[in-house]
């Protein structure tokens, strides 16, 4: 059974379609990330970035303990080799899929969630950082439109974690400054994975919902945006 220490954000919803995807056992444990639970002791020891998504797996494959893992791109991985599923098993395949996988931890993430934070989060207009990071996703989507021409997913023919870590980082993007009309092989792609009933029942789960416009209070906006080397 997988344990899944969650939180409905982008990454957090990588896992939650995996395991849909998959029919894997699995629990959900809530991590709310604006109430401070990320630094909590016992979170902290299965992920000690403070961050989640998190997973204890309670039986893996070398028949040992509960082995516990954090880094979204590494549990999505760990999942697929787990399941022998949603990744190719050809090497040169592989590569070329995880390339991908990498590129979305790497730099969509990160950009896009920059995007975000200073278009919605931050306290003050910042006019440089809304228009570098906003333009630096643009950039980034025209890298994936490119890619998806004459493919249906991102690494090819056949659905795989690769589309799984990127999806929930271009569910929000009204509020990344852009726009899917844009990118018209992106648009496709995104509306067939928006369409797999996983898809339909993650993001339409009531008890998960998303919002990127959901209002901060000021004690969530310290507890999120201003961590240091130490916490006071």
């Amino acid at each position: 059974m997988i344990e899944l220490h969650y939180w409905p954000t982008p990454n957090g919803f990588k896992m939650r379609l995996f395991l849909e995807e998959a029919g894997l056992e699995h629990r959900i444990v809530p991590v709310d990330i604006g109430q401070g639970d990320q630094f909590k002791p016992e979170f902290l020891a299965i992920s000690p970035n403070n961050k989640m998504p998190a997973i204890v797996d309670h039986a893996p494959a070398d028949g040992g303990g509960p082995l516990s893992l954090f880094e979204s791109g590494e549990i999505l991985l760990y999942l697929a080799e787990k399941t022998g599923r949603f990744l190719p098993t050809g090497a040169r395949e592989r590569h070329q899929a995880l390339q991908w996988l990498f590129w979305q931890v790497a730099g969509l993430g990160p950009m896009a969630g920059q995007a975000g934070h200073f278009r919605v989060y931050a306290p003050e207009q910042v006019e440089y950082g809304i228009d570098r990071y906003t333009r630096e996703v643009s950039r980034l989507y025209g890298v994936l439109d490119r890619q998806l021409q004459g493919r249906a997913f991102v690494a090819g023919d056949d659905y795989s974690i690769v589309d799984m870590a990127i999806y929930p980082w271009i569910v929000p993007f009204e509020s990344h400054g852009q726009a899917l009309a844009d990118f018209p092989d992106l648009a496709r792609w995104f509306g067939s994975v928006r369409a797999r009933p996983a898809t339909v029942k993650v993001y339409e789960d009531p008890s998960t919902a998303y919002s990127s416009n959901q209002p901060l209070t000021d004690d969530a906006r310290r507890i999120l945006f201003g961590q240091g080397a130490r916490r006071d």
